[in-house]
């Protein structure tokens, strides 16, 4: 992809001194996120300004998610209803990103069926948002740029939602392939950025006043794997360790079956590196796990869990898990708490499967009903309350280090702010210590947060 900088200009010219109004809607993970905040970056860029109320817009763009068929829909719709809004305003452009249009058929279906849509871009195309717009703003009623790209668009400038949190992604696409997920498929194979480049966006960050950064990746812990004359990712984390500043490490997702030793150690070595750890189990059953191609088994997740928990015996965990996977037994499902009961986690994101079009896993008749994948949902959810009600008990009487996010929306004078272990702490204090670090002795726990006084 070439630079923009004369497309921008050239769209400056046509906007003639105006200063329209983009809305730009990210949804699903993280890392949409980010993208997102590239989206805006370029359109600040190009002469944009920003709102949230789509009746004001010039300017809508959709950053789609398409982990589950649910979110697509919820998509389909809204971008259905915005056909009122083309018709009050015939001038407005809309556009639809993210992983969604990374799929050839809905791309398709967008052009086909959403006329008033000027154009869609894929995940890896965000460096064309600004020809694709030029396009739009000369009269062409349809542009797509669905390519895979492998510049990571390094050069796009990023509006972003903190002041003082700050989201990088290290690598792009997935090679796992798990059964149930649409991911490899939507955004590619894995491909990791230079750590050159990263140390520098880190570096930047931290000079500029952040506090948080947040390493996004789909597998962080497959970072540099196939890339010549790359470190691996307990490489990166030491050398960003390395950079002066008062901030904090985090990194998501991390897949079990590369979680090594090495890993670990960088984790408890790096000051900076924050004392939580986000392993994604999906299910305690290895047959089941088999089933999703996960490529470890319980019984090796477990010896991860040992590895870490004989550096620290209350280290920091928690997990994702997937209750009704295509024919899962009582005896499967069981295994599951019988992990959960065993690791302790601080936290758990649990999700009742839902088919995936595009996945393996969606072509597996499902003798399970929704009745009883619901039930099981129920069970796994009392357990884990009363795991996070007893764990978190162990921080009473300790000091933590709190990086301050908001005001509690329940509590008037009250903050919350996560600490090094991911815990979520709520304390009294003024809103002036949003962005900063504070010390908080813990004088109280709930089963999904703990409280405190400010020190």
């Amino acid at each position: 992809m070439n630079d923009n900088t004369a497309i921008i200009n050239e769209i400056r010219s046509l906007l003639s001194g105006r200063t329209p109004k983009a809305l730009v809607r990210s949804f699903g993970c993280q890392l949409n996120v980010s993208d997102g905040e590239k989206i805006k970056g370029l359109l600040g860029t190009a002469g944009y300004s920003f709102t949230e109320d789509e009746r004001e817009a010039d300017l809508i763009i959709l950053n789609t998610c398409a982990v589950r068929e649910s979110a697509e829909d919820r998509v389909f719709g809204i971008i259905g209803s915005m056909k009122k809004l083309k018709e009050i305003n015939p001038s407005l452009i809309i556009g639809v990103s993210g992983c969604m249009t990374a799929q050839d058929h809905n791309a398709q279906r967008i052009k086909k069926s959403y006329p008033h849509v000027s154009f869609v871009m894929g995940t890896s195309a965000i460096s064309s948002l600004p020809s694709l717009l030029l396009e739009s703003l000369k009269g062409v009623k349809f542009s797509a740029d669905t390519s895979e790209y492998d510049d990571f668009s390094q050069s796009v400038p990023q509006i972003r939602d903190s002041g003082f949190k700050a989201s990088v992604p290290i690598m792009f696409g997935c090679n796992n392939f798990c059964t149930y997920c649409i991911v490899p498929y939507v955004r590619g194979r894995e491909r990791s950025r230079r750590s050159d480049d990263i140390i520098r966006e880190v570096r930047e960050l931290v000079d500029g006043g952040y506090k948080e950064i947040m390493l996004l990746g789909q597998n962080v812990n497959s970072y540099g794997s196939g890339s010549e004359n790359e470190i691996s990712f307990p490489q990166l984390l030491r050398k960003l360790n390395e950079i002066e500043g008062d901030f904090i490490i985090r990194f998501m997702s991390s897949h079990p079956k590369d979680a090594s030793q090495e890993l670990i150690d960088a984790v408890f070595d790096c000051d900076k590196v924050e004392r939580h750890l986000h392993l994604p189990l999906q299910s305690g059953s290895s047959s089941v796990l088999s089933r999703m191609n996960r490529i470890y088994t319980a019984e090796k997740y477990l010896e991860t869990v040992e590895r870490i928990r004989s550096r620290c015996p209350d280290f920091s965990l928690t997990t994702d898990i997937i209750v009704g996977f295509p024919n899962e037994t009582e005896e499967e499902f069981n295994a599951t708490l019988d992990i959960i009961r065993r690791v302790k986690y601080d936290n758990i994101y649990s999700f009742i499967y839902s088919k995936r079009s595009g996945t393996k896993a969606a072509v597996i008749d499902d003798f399970v009903s929704e009745e009883v994948k619901g039930r099981r949902m129920r069970e796994l959810l009392e357990v884990q309350r009363g795991i996070s009600s007893e764990n978190y008990k162990r921080f009473l009487g300790r000091k933590m280090r709190v990086l301050v996010d908001e005001e509690s929306k329940k509590r008037p004078g009250y903050l919350t702010g996560k600490s090094s272990e991911f815990i979520i702490v709520e304390f009294e204090g003024d809103a002036s210590l949003i962005g900063q670090f504070v010390e908080v002795e813990i004088t109280g726990s709930m089963n999904w947060a703990v409280k405190g006084k400010l020190i």
